[in-house]
């Protein structure tokens, strides 16, 4: 939530785009905050919002672009919006008097006077710069960012599926990949990979959040990467304690299956390993006298294990696996 309310702090506090991008920013909000409404059989327009601040942006662009004067009230919702910073209070832009022009010339009604689902197409087949404008209002109405790590993503609610496409399309021309969804029953717009979600902030104009956002998930990422290391490292030092403690049993049950008939050089690579258990085979081989290589060792050990276990099958007893206590045989 800290995130989103920075990225929408800095968001609201981009000042001097072109008439063109403040009226796609402008048209977004209003038709990811609300809508339209019916009020005494006339066309309102109303934009509800999660800061006074950004109710005061969307109020001054609809008056110096438009000309038209709203009224910014104090509501209370009973459940944040999507996106939404928090619980309680919201503020409400609204526009009564000359609303249905209003939604005409914003393209939130068709020339039929029919509501139009999605985006204008004027908005969605813009510049570069217009489709910035699009995304920056829709995430200022709507949006959400979580922070790195594996279910990291940004995140942005639609009033229609349509909206959704148009928003997903938008993306795609400012060459970012996003997807639409439905949670719940609800339209969404995600942005995942952490390259995109850098991305998409940057071109939206929150580039402070966006330096924040990545240096979290390279942080995240080296963390991850020690963690990984230091399991694997855990791993590798539990198979090899398990493999030196079964290896130990075998040996033992070989030298009492085999008794007195243990040649000489094989009885002295068994009590090698009896002697120093956590040693590796290399130094096994040092501690040999005369000094062996490793792979002298393990075959020795082996023939031991084999002359062993032939002994125990033809006087039917158990053999040297029969030693290895449960557990560590696999």
């Amino acid at each position: 939530m800290a995130l989103t309310t920075d990225v929408k702090a800095e968001l609201v506090s981009v000042r001097n785009a072109p008439p063109t991008v403040r009226i796609a920013e402008v048209a977004t909000i209003l038709r990811f905050a609300g809508g339209l409404h019916s009020i005494a059989g006339r066309v309102a327009v109303e934009a509800e919002v999660d800061a006074e601040t950004l109710a005061r942006r969307v109020s001054r662009d609809l008056s110096e672009i438009y000309g038209v004067r709203p009224d910014i009230a104090q509501v209370k919702s009973s459940s944040a919006q999507a996106g939404g910073t928090n619980d309680g209070a919201r503020w409400a832009v609204r526009v009564i008097a000359a609303g249905e022009t209003l939604a005409r010339q914003t393209g939130l009604l068709d020339a039929r006077r029919r509501p139009v689902r999605g985006l204008p197409n004027r908005l969605t087949t813009g510049s570069p710069e217009e489709l910035a404008g699009i995304w920056r209002g829709a995430f200022l109405a709507a949006g959400s960012l979580s922070e790195p790590g594996r279910s990291a993503m940004l995140e942005v609610a639609c009033p229609s599926p349509e909206a959704a496409m148009a928003l997903v399309g938008a993306a795609h021309r400012l060459g970012v990949t996003a997807k639409a969804r439905e949670v719940r029953g609800l339209p969404r717009v995600v942005v995942r990979e952490g390259e995109a979600i850098r991305s998409i902030l940057g071109i939206m104009g929150a580039r402070r959040t966006a330096v924040t956002w990545e240096e979290m998930r390279q942080r995240r990422e080296v963390r991850a990467g020690v963690n990984r290391l230091v399991n694997f490292d855990d791993a590798n030092l539990r198979r090899s304690a398990q493999a030196a403690v079964a290896a130990c049993a075998r040996v033992e049950r070989a030298l009492e299956i085999l008794g007195d008939d243990v040649p000489d050089h094989l009885r002295t690579a068994g009590s090698l390993r009896l002697a120093h258990r956590d040693a590796s085979l290399d130094e096994l081989g040092h501690h040999a006298d005369p000094p062996l290589t490793k792979d002298a060792v393990a075959g020795r050990i082996r023939r031991l294990l084999a002359m062993a276990d032939k002994r125990a099958q033809q006087d039917g007893i158990p053999g040297t696996e029969a030693a290895v206590p449960a557990g560590l045989d696999d």
